[in-house]
């Protein structure tokens, strides 16, 4: 067994892949696994992930027809052995000492999830580059952390803290919201979230899923560093997903929310789920429902 599985769903992202597999390389903390699940990529993907595992025995490399992202993060999690896991995005990468840091909080805590964040200056410039036509750089800067001196927030109650909304109710802390679904935003001890699965075939697969992972957490350390940067690829599945998709999507996520925490969950635990979270898909819902109409039944 590794300390930590990397879960990567591949698909048509031959333009970034090797930036996403070379911050794996680059990282301070070695022992680790990338899962790699090529979902049926039409452009140079495969031939990439297969010249990387052939170099480096920590590549495990998976091809399949395309069955979209749940499916293969869900297979993805079937073959992970690390104790604790990570997701990446194949047109993002990380800092090279995400797994070291993490790592770390997670054995001196004992948590089941340590959260942290992407870098915003990195997505703020990057779109702003697409925005006025300009070239990317190749290299980014990180930032050297003292992993004696980073501050965290301890926390045996993660509702307390995670939110769909941006900004902090009244009197909380913002420094320590753990904001939105994304599964990339955490290095999670495995034997609490594998059993979890992403709903296939729609798209906010994202939200039930950390439904339930909030459900299965005990113990959070809450860094909020900028360990993940975000790349926005116009070109994503969720970028291009149609709008009466997206409705369908949303439809399936919140009724799928809505029996878990009617069965798993505590009073105090659906109170904040419901506000924090099903509260502003519901009203996306609504929104998309006004300007698109109603899916065809």
């Amino acid at each position: 067994m590794c300390k930590i599985s990397v879960i990567i769903p591949v698909y048509n992202c031959e333009a970034f892949l090797t930036r996403c597999l070379d911050s794996l390389l680059a990282q301070s903390h070695p022992d680790w696994e990338a899962v790699c699940v090529n979902d049926g990529s039409k452009d140079g993907s495969a031939g990439i992930l297969d010249r990387y595992a052939e170099a480096d025995k920590r590549f495990k490399v998976i091809h399949k027809d395309n069955g979209g992202v749940s499916q293969a993060r869900n297979l993805a999690l079937e073959k992970a052995d690390g104790k604790y896991l990570l997701f990446v995005d194949s047109d993002d990468f990380l800092h090279p000492q995400t797994m070291e840091i993490c790592l770390h909080f997670a054995e001196k805590d004992h948590s089941d999830l340590v959260a942290f964040t992407y870098d915003r200056g990195y997505r703020t410039r990057t779109m702003l580059k697409h925005i006025l036509g300009l070239r990317e750089r190749g290299k980014v800067s990180y930032r050297k952390y003292e992993i004696g001196t980073i501050e965290r927030c301890l926390s045996e109650d993660i509702f307390e803290w995670a939110t769909e909304y941006s900004r902090p109710e009244p009197g909380q802390p913002g420094r320590w919201l753990v904001k939105h679904c994304q599964p990339w935003r955490c290095l999670y001890r495995a034997d609490r979230i594998r059993s979890i699965e992403f709903i296939k075939g729609i798209i906010y697969e994202d939200f039930p899923w950390w439904g339930e992972v909030l459900l299965n957490t005990r113990k959070a350390s809450i860094i909020n560093l900028p360990l993940y940067f975000y790349y926005p690829n116009k070109g994503s599945y969720i970028a291009s997903a149609r709008q009466q998709y997206r409705i369908r999507s949303l439809k399936t996520a919140i009724e799928a929310s809505e029996k878990l925490y009617a069965v798993k969950a505590d009073d105090r635990q659906k109170e904040l789920w419901e506000r924090k979270f099903m509260v502003p898909f519901r009203h996306k819902l609504e929104k998309k429902v006004r300007k698109y109409g109603e899916i065809p039944a």
